[in-house]
């Protein structure tokens, strides 16, 4: 597969930018990278390979940078959440995989800007912002999925350093990422409270990160296990048993940024499915003639829509202010709202263009058959539909 083919002159719209939530300066940023994304030629075939190129060239184009603080090479003095928003909708409507590319590299080291020591900032967040360094976020375990303080990963202290054995499990970047920000328990009957993060650098003594898992819609995923890991004292990343803590304010970030992702989908959904009404002929007309082709555009023109706003407010909240942002009440359930609405309505758009397409929409190679496959983990990693509704019951019930 080759990544970044504009079909039909097809290409992301930029009408969005001009709504008040955004600056001038985020519908510049969106040009810039429309322009840039439309000479870009990447063989996809190889998933791991192919991530490892969009990290570079993410990364030589000063892309990633908006991943980082400014006072470790980002482009902006603090993590935009707008920003974020803007780059994975436009990434994600070219490419799933650079998409994921992207957001890897700050959900990695999203932590380490959150909680790091200046040694640790110094070490990992320029390295990131340039592409030398490809970052992974390890919570997840094979039981420990959505309930994070059932996780039975352990770090007991071993002199001036720290041991860990157990598992991770559907780690995106495993064996491939150059560091890992891993959750482990280091007060085994404390709950969440007993969680704290580390740092772990890749390949390291005691670390297997061999176990690659397949999914339907490729990309770079595996277990890693933790077998008597010897890692140092200044490998603890924030405060000790604050792990939890940094994990929720790390995904809070990149929340609203998920939403972005399957809005770009999305988008990329519609486009095609316009397109292909356009030109596709049944019974002596096009089938953009037929009403009931034109009704069911309008509904995914009305669930992107939706999803938009959704998305565009919960990352505007956060940017606001340092009392209305990240954390609070107010931005959780906003994101949460946008996280859930962008992923469910892009899986309900996505699945009407490819029912547009007929036959052709499941035959392998085509577009929206690759869309539909991307589509379906949005609802599930990063905190499942089920846990967003969650969300915002107890919100409301507040």
């Amino acid at each position: 597969m080759v990544a970044f083919e504009h079909p039909h002159g097809m290409h992301p719209p930029q009408a969005q930018w001009e709504l008040p939530f955004f600056d001038p300066h985020h519908g510049e940023l969106a040009q810039r990278l429309a322009d840039w994304s439309a000479l870009q030629r990447v063989d996809e075939s190889d998933d791991r390979a192919a991530c490892r190129d969009w990290v570079a060239r993410l990364g030589e184009a000063g892309w990633l940078r908006y991943c980082v603080p400014g006072a470790h090479g980002g482009a902006l003095p603090e993590l935009d959440s707008r920003s974020l928003v803007i780059l994975r909708e436009t990434l994600a409507f070219h490419s799933p995989l650079a998409d994921f590319a992207f957001a890897m590299q700050g959900l990695g080291s999203g932590a380490i800007t959150l909680a790091g020591t200046p040694a640790q900032q110094t070490k990992y967040l320029g390295a990131v912002a340039r592409g030398e360094k490809i970052a992974a976020f390890a919570l997840s375990e094979p039981e420990a999925g959505s309930d994070v303080a059932a996780m039975a990963t352990r770090a007991v202290q071993a002199g001036s350093g720290w041991t860990l054995d157990g598992s991770k499990t559907w780690i995106s970047n495993g064996d491939l990422a150059d560091f890992y920000v891993v959750f482990a328990k280091t007060e085994p009957d404390a709950g969440a409270r007993g969680i704290s993060a580390f740092i772990v650098d890749a390949p390291h003594a005691g670390l297997d990160s061999s176990a690659h898992i397949h999914v339907m819609a490729p990309h770079p995923l595996a277990t890693l296990r933790f077998q008597a890991c010897e890692i140092g004292g200044d490998a603890l990343l924030g405060p000790l048993h604050g792990g939890f803590k940094l994990a929720m304010r790390t995904l809070d970030i990149f929340r609203a940024s998920v939403a972005a992702a399957a809005l770009g989908m999305a988008r990329r959904a519609f486009a095609e499915a316009v397109a292909h009404a356009k030109q596709r002929r049944m019974f002596g007309r096009t089938l953009a003639d037929f009403q009931l082709t034109q009704a069911r555009l309008g509904e995914m023109s009305a669930l992107i829509d939706a999803a938009a706003l959704l998305t565009y407010r919960a990352a505007w909240q956060r940017d606001r202010s340092s009392t209305q942002g990240a954390g609070t009440p107010a931005y959780t359930a906003a994101a949460a709202s946008a996280k859930l609405s962008a992923t469910e309505n892009a899986q309900r758009v996505i699945d009407m263009a490819l029912q547009m397409f007929g036959g052709r929409g499941v035959q392998v190679g085509q577009k929206i058959e690759s869309l539909y496959r991307d589509i379906r983990s949005l609802r599930i990693y990063e905190g499942a539909s089920e846990v967003q509704l969650l969300i915002l019951g107890k919100a409301a019930l507040k």
